[in-house]
């Protein structure tokens, strides 16, 4: 009988992970005991998704905001310290604020405006419009920021960030002072040693600093990149892919993560014999139309995955064919042409009109975002996702 099915994607719960348990027989174990419960079997080319904070919990991968602070006077010393261009975020940025506070006498800090680099916005465009403010060239002190748009609040969380941020460094002892600018280098008229503190931007705003004669630069993804006192930590990635865990303790992105998706693979090979990729995802990649946010504010969406997921998809818009090459088709004759046409499709199809309208990202991040979607961040109690049929197509 014809499969009438094709990508299919399941969240599969697990155990409450602990520091110390093993990721990998967890994994395993769930993905096996999933298939039997459910009654499906599992196929090569499936890929079993695990969510990054499930693997740093189990690697005990934590930090304090003592650990932070030791980092940043360890960087910075007793100079006035530039954090600029820091995400909006309770989860995110706040308890790393808290941490780089404790570690300075005094911090300027520059908030990117109307939204930050993953698009929490603190105002609109529309009102930018009605003052005549040039983002582009104006900065802007606090108080002409709340002379010109007052008191607002995030449009999902109910926050104003700007007065949550004041608050985390002075509850800290903290000197602070916030300007509003688009160029980084405006930080430089305030001090010269700089905490870039933006994400997917971060080696530019590092690169024009340098330029322009900053005296200190650092990004956040150089805070607690080795251990402070036997603290977690992330060679690669710093402070940067980090979630709160409580009030003083945040959880760093995994680290050291490639044995475990090559591992996972083959337990699962040696249970199933089968070639299953394994992926560990953070953020997906996309944008919400209503509060204009772009996800990502992981540096990557999976930072450690097996070979088979390296790559971008080599497909051909269906659609295309019936309305161009086969238009004067249809039924089983436009079927069976469709399919000898795919099975004898080029193997790079880049800059081919026949792949137009294909979405041209890297399969990590395409198949990353589907496991974030269908793990959701609440209480669904699936850290794990296995999907199945994604590298199907029409002839399978």
């Amino acid at each position: 009988m014809e499969r009438l099915i094709g990508t299919v994607s399941r969240g599969v719960r697990a155990p409450i992970i602990r520091e110390g348990d093993d990721i990998c027989q967890i994994v395993v174990d769930s993905i096996i005991n999933a298939a039997a419960s459910e009654g499906f079997g599992l196929n090569n080319k499936d890929v079993v998704g695990i969510t990054e904070a499930v693997v740093a919990r189990a690697q005990g991968n934590y930090a304090t905001i003592d650990d932070i602070a030791a980092d940043v006077r360890q960087k910075f010393g007793e100079n006035t310290i530039g954090v600029v261009f820091p995400i909006l975020s309770r989860n995110r940025f706040s308890i790393c604020l808290k941490g780089i506070a404790k570690g300075a006498k005094k911090i300027i800090l520059m908030l990117s405006y109307p939204s930050d680099e993953v698009g929490n916005h603190l105002i609109s465009l529309d009102q930018l419009d009605e003052k005549k403010v040039n983002p582009w060239s104006d900065v802007l002190t606090e108080e002409k920021y709340r002379e010109l748009f007052g008191y607002q609040k995030h449009h999902f969380t109910g926050v104003d960030y700007v007065a949550y941020y004041r608050s985390i460094v002075e509850e800290m002892g903290c000197e602070l002072e916030i300007i509003f600018a688009n160029d980084v280098r405006s930080i430089l008229k305030y001090t010269d040693c700089v905490l870039c503190c933006d994400i997917h931007s971060r080696a530019r705003s590092k690169r024009l600093l340098k330029e322009a004669n900053a005296k200190l630069v650092y990004g956040i993804d150089d805070i607690l990149n080795a251990s402070i006192n036997g603290s977690g930590y992330n060679a690669d990635y710093g402070l940067l892919g980090s979630n709160k865990a409580t009030e003083d303790k945040i959880k760093l992105f995994p680290r050291d993560g490639q044995v475990i998706v090559e591992q996972i693979q083959h337990m699962l090979y040696q249970k199933t014999g089968k070639v299953i990729e394994v992926m560990v995802y953070g953020d997906g990649a996309f944008k919400d139309p209503v509060g204009k946010i772009w996800e990502l504010a992981d540096p990557v969406v999976s930072p450690f995955h097996t070979s088979g997921l390296v790559g971008q998809p080599n497909e051909i818009k269906l659609k295309y064919l019936a309305d161009n090459d086969f238009s004067n088709l249809k039924g089983d004759e436009l079927k069976e042409a469709i399919k000898n046409y795919i099975k004898n499709k080029d193997s790079n199809l880049v800059g081919q009109m026949v792949s137009q309208g294909t979405t041209p990202r890297q399969l990590t991040d395409l198949i990353g975002s589907l496991c974030d979607l269908t793990s959701g961040s609440g209480d669904k109690g699936t850290p794990i996702i296995l999907i199945q049929g994604y590298f199907d197509n029409y002839t399978n």
